[in-house]
């Protein structure tokens, strides 16, 4: 018996054991690197489903930071072109040409669309964002991707709704007739899909996109309803907020819920020499929107159970939390991404992780983990989710 103990080899790990250890690598590269021992260990490692990969977050000058260890990635990407925004491990692009795509950087998979009509302007608001993109789809991009897609544009004025390459565009305001007695919505907050329908929250009001064909073949928006009235919400944040308070908001499905998370971020225009530095978030309260009733009403949530809520402007998403995923539950984790995030000394200044129960918040990467420098760039910060590498 001590013979055949001497005998055996890493290869013949039992794919139980080798099950066991690959749950408890979240991160990306240390799994690649398992499989990279042998076949054997290759193989066996395909057999049981795994937790998800941490995510990851994107930095301005194009490489990217998993959460919450802190390694910087760096992953070829198309030249001449930066990333402004993403939709679950797909990032959106746009080229210097003018020029649109989507792309996977795991698969490499790309999807062209057609270029953008945009229209530059300047606000005196120093928060106001006219380059604000936010993409969202109905269905995994990786399993259809010629899904359709939707994105807003130009701080929240149009959206534009794309099967690739086909992509038609609606003004939000002053072109588009609402229906008799709804509230006009001028600039959208944000956008997401909901049991395969498209959703557009604005100042809190929660309106349906319907999407149908015309006899084109094009897509496009028929109509559009308010199914939320005006919510009276109280703010209640963690600690007391300075005269000056910025409130940012986000639309998320999690667990078959819809949910608004409201995000309260303290501002100090009186801080020499650069107030930008002391914007710090405060705190998020979260809400479920009941579309039982008409109007539908939002609902205060106080708990995310097993779920961890990772916001942003250019993406959010609901992820499974855990020990095996080294993602905590019951807390949303947080970047700062509103404008302009590139005049931040610190490319991780306001971000972070806060706590549901405690209202507390804590550093958005682990202990031991450093810091990264800031070296500028066009990319914006958005959360990228990758894909496991087979």
């Amino acid at each position: 018996m001590m013979k055949e103990a001497r005998s055996s080899s890493w290869p013949d790990l039992l794919p139980e054991i080798l099950g066991l250890v690959l749950r408890w690598l979240p991160s990306l590269a240390d799994r690649v690197r398992l499989r990279a021992v042998c076949r054997p260990w290759r193989s066996n490692a395909q057999l049981d489903p795994l937790p998800p990969l941490l995510p990851w977050l994107t930095l301005l000058d194009g490489t990217f930071l998993s959460i919450p260890d802190g390694k910087i990635i760096r992953m070829p990407i198309p030249d001449k072109a930066f990333c402004s925004g993403s939709v679950d491990n797909w990032m959106f692009f746009m080229h210097s040409d003018g020029g649109c795509s989507l792309m996977n950087p795991f698969s490499k998979a790309t999807v062209n669309i057609s270029k953008l009509v945009i229209t530059w302007f300047n606000s005196n608001s120093r928060y106001y964002n006219s380059h604000f993109f936010k993409l969202v789809a109905p269905s995994p991009l990786e399993s259809s991707p010629g899904s359709l897609v939707a994105l807003i544009l130009e701080g929240g004025r149009r959206i534009r709704i794309c099967q690739p390459p086909i992509a038609v565009d609606l003004e939000l305001h002053p072109c588009f007739s609402w229906p008799h007695g709804q509230p006009q919505l001028s600039l959208l907050d944000d956008i997401t899909f909901f049991n395969g329908k498209l959703y557009g929250l604005s100042r809190n009001v929660l309106s349906i996109f319907e999407i149908n064909y015309g006899l084109n073949g094009k897509p496009k928006i028929s109509s559009v309803r308010c199914i939320t009235s005006y919510p009276t919400f109280k703010l209640i944040p963690p600690q007391p907020l300075p005269d000056t308070c910025l409130l940012l908001s986000y639309l998320v499905e999690c667990c078959g819920r819809l949910l608004l998370v409201r995000r309260m971020i303290g501002c100090n225009p009186e801080i020499k020499p650069c107030p930008l530095e002391s914007d710090r978030t405060a705190g998020f309260q979260v809400y479920e929107a009941d579309l039982s009733t008409k109007p539908g009403q939002w609902i205060c949530v106080r708990e995310l159970g097993s779920q961890a809520l990772f916001v942003g402007m250019h993406c959010s998403k609901s992820f499974p939390a855990g020990e095996c995923t080294g993602v905590e539950e019951n807390c949303i984790y947080f970047m700062r991404d509103y404008f302009p995030a590139n005049l931040a000394a610190d490319p991780l200044s306001d971000s972070g992780v806060y706590n549901m129960k405690s209202g507390n918040i804590k550093p958005l990467l682990s202990e031991t983990a450093a810091v990264p420098q800031h070296h500028g760039g066009q990319w914006c910060p958005t959360w990228i989710f990758p894909a496991d590498a087979m």
